[in-house]
């Protein structure tokens, strides 16, 4: 079992760390089906589904760009299946859904070994490496787009990637939202008898992931062939209070 380093210093197995952060926090994630309109003047249905935890690995990198495959420090690129994700948040007041521009959005994610960058870690020391981490500030519509590759796993967890939102309401209201994202099984099984994926070990699955049961269903994206790899769009909420 790999161990990790939070912030103060103190040192916890992977499995440690899962288990003091598997409270999901308040009610403020609001996905919308793709298929709807964006627009502004749409009046929407959204279901309210719960935050998920930011997790251990999440790094205020600050780093600006589309593709985040890459590590900026040495330019060396991320191998695996590719994934194209355009994410458009909105901000949510009673049942109408407006665009929310000029939010950051950060993703994180580990790499097709199931290690994160920019980590001082027992098991491994990705420290002042940058890769499969980056943020963009949301379009006039609320979109940003992202590309990366399919993640893989570890002990513990399914395949999932981080996102953090952090922007102001119409009304200039401060928020924030952190949760994750998830895949299909019959996807994974796919992606994961591919090379550089194939590993040894018995991969944690979705509902056996206790922080995926909390809410993961509804965080689930719905992939479309792209290429050599996959796409997925998925509407974000932030319910204005």
């Amino acid at each position: 079992m790999k161990a990790i380093e939070r912030h103060h210093g103190h040192r916890m197995t992977r499995r440690e760390a899962l288990a003091r952060i598997s409270a999901a926090s308040a009610l403020t994630l609001l996905p919308l089906d793709a298929s709807r309109a964006t627009d502004a003047s749409a009046n929407l249905s959204c279901v309210v589904t719960p935050e998920q935890t930011e997790g251990p690995y999440f790094v205020d990198e600050r780093l600006k760009r589309v593709d985040i495959r890459s590590d900026p420090t040495n330019g060396r690129l991320q191998g695996g299946v590719p994934l194209k994700l355009r994410l458009f948040a909105h901000a949510v007041a009673g049942r109408d859904c407006v665009p929310l521009a000029g939010a950051l959005v950060d993703i994180w994610h580990c790499d097709a070994h199931g290690v994160y960058s920019d980590v001082a870690d027992p098991g491994f020391n990705t420290s002042g490496q940058k890769f499969l981490r980056g943020n963009q500030t949301t379009a006039g519509d609320g979109s940003v787009e992202f590309i990366t590759i399919y993640p893989g796993w570890y002990q513990g967890r399914t395949a999932h990637i981080h996102f953090k939102v952090r922007g102001r309401s119409p009304s200039g209201k401060g928020l924030a939202l952190t949760s994750q994202l998830y895949f299909d099984e019959a996807i994974s099984d796919r992606v994961y008898a591919r090379a550089p994926y194939a590993t040894g070990g018995r991969r944690t699955r979705n509902d056996d992931d206790f922080i995926y049961r909390h809410g993961g269903r509804e965080l689930t994206l719905a992939l479309v062939p792209d290429g050599s790899g996959y796409a997925a769009r998925y509407d974000i909420g932030l319910r204005m209070t």
